[in-house]
């Protein structure tokens, strides 16, 4: 049985202390993300993960290849609102790389040989999300539903920003926002590490001060894109639909999740059984809510055939019209609830994603845990389904990718 744990400290440590566990999963979840960019520099805190992952660190060439050359496995990740970093590794290796994680991440050595490596990865990266158009779509989706807001911008930039990347100007980004904002370690395994205390890991107690004290820019959310006829293309097309929701940690983030599960890709959910089994409209299709920090998106994702678009959406919209007026069907509640503690229980069950889920949430209410997660998932009624399905109905909008030529 595994043991939760929030422990105080210059950098704050939220851990799973699991005896039975014989690896060790350390992740430094940052509060930088691309929506704290400017726009000119769109892109920058992607880059900046790249180039800290991959420069020296320590006495070893990169973090992420001393980490798989001990049978381990290290990545990092980006998004509009957060930076993670984070390895998993046998135990006995665990008080070395949580201390050189935070040496990697916290006091990176900067050289002419890395950047430049790593945008061309990043070109990469772009070059595969510009042919994929169930990427594109999503891109597109937000920069509609947040038009002119750092949140409508893409995490990776573009070629133009990426480009113009120096070494000065990747330092600077980390000194100025992520050397500034909020973070935090997560630690899942048999034990905490004595390096998860910064102090012991090496880490200059000046960097440490300065940890936390930005404040994001919180500016007035615009109004959405104006919402009209799509463009549906004469081929198969990805069309992307739903609403703004409420932030990470609104008590409503709920209400949006459990109607994401009721109208998910499972085959007990309510839009698998019209959308696929009696519409024949959609094979491949998704619901999420994403909760950022002032504003969230609560979405749906679905492939469908030249001609199909608008009937697939009209059954999307009519699923989430029957649920605002009438609510759901009992069993079809209790099936999103439990599908949505499910999510839960093997997130926190699997080390690996156990630490990606807490580093997601961190920064809330201080009494929060996995196990209030699922108590709040298990407290959603149906009135509170309603409500969620009117918010998404007000703020509906929807793009398709590819449009029409």
């Amino acid at each position: 049985m595994y043991e939760f744990r929030n422990l105080d400290g210059p950098l704050p440590v939220m851990a799973v202390v699991d005896e039975r566990l014989s690896t060790t999963t350390v992740c430094l979840a940052s509060k930088y993300g691309s929506r704290d960019d400017p726009a000119r520099e769109c892109g920058l805190a992607h880059v900046l993960e790249h180039v800290l992952m991959s420069a020296p660190v320590g006495p070893v060439p990169s973090f992420s290849e001393y980490v798989e050359r001990l049978g381990g496995h290290a990545n990092a990740e980006t998004g509009l609102d957060r930076m993670l970093f984070y390895a998993q590794v046998h135990a006995d290796d665990a008080e070395e790389i949580t201390g050189l994680l935070q040496q990697a991440v916290l006091r990176p050595r900067w050289n002419d040989r890395t950047l430049p490596q790593e945008k061309a990865a990043v070109f990469q990266e772009l070059a595969a999300a510009a042919a994929d158009p169930s990427d594109v779509v999503q891109d597109a989706f937000l920069e509609h539903l947040f038009p002119g807001h750092p949140l409508g911008r893409p995490v990776g930039g573009t070629r133009e920003t990426v480009e113009a990347f120096d070494v000065a100007a990747v330092a600077a980004g980390h000194h100025d926002r992520l050397l500034t904002a909020p973070l935090s370690l997560i630690v899942v395994g048999p034990s905490v590490p004595a390096t998860a205390d910064p102090l012991v890991a090496g880490v200059p107690a000046e960097a440490l001060a300065r940890l936390g004290t930005a404040r994001r820019d919180l500016s007035a959310l615009p109004d959405p894109g104006p919402h009209g006829p799509l463009p549906w293309p004469d081929e198969f097309a990805w069309v992307c639909a739903g609403a703004r929701s409420v932030g990470n940690h609104d008590p409503r983030r709920p209400h949006f999740n459990v109607l994401a599960q009721l109208l998910g890709s499972s085959p007990s959910s309510v839009l698998y059984r019209r959308l696929r089994g009696e519409a024949g409209l959609a094979y491949a299709f998704q619901s999420w809510n994403r909760g950022y920090g002032e504003t969230g998106a609560w979405r749906v994702l679905a492939g469908v055939e030249s001609g199909n678009g608008d009937a697939a959406l009209a059954v999307i919209r009519g699923a989430l019209e029957e649920i605002a007026a009438d609510g759901p069907k009992p069993d079809d509640l209790e099936s999103a609830r439990r599908q949505a503690r499910m999510r839960i229980h093997t997130s926190v069950d699997t080390p690996l994603e156990c630490a990606r889920f807490l580093a997601l949430r961190s920064g809330g209410p201080a009494d929060w845990s996995p196990a209030a997660e699922v108590a709040n998932i298990a407290a959603v009624g149906a009135e509170e389904l309603r409500a969620a399905a009117a918010h998404v109905l007000d703020g509906w909008r929807a793009v398709v990718r590819p449009e029409a030529r």
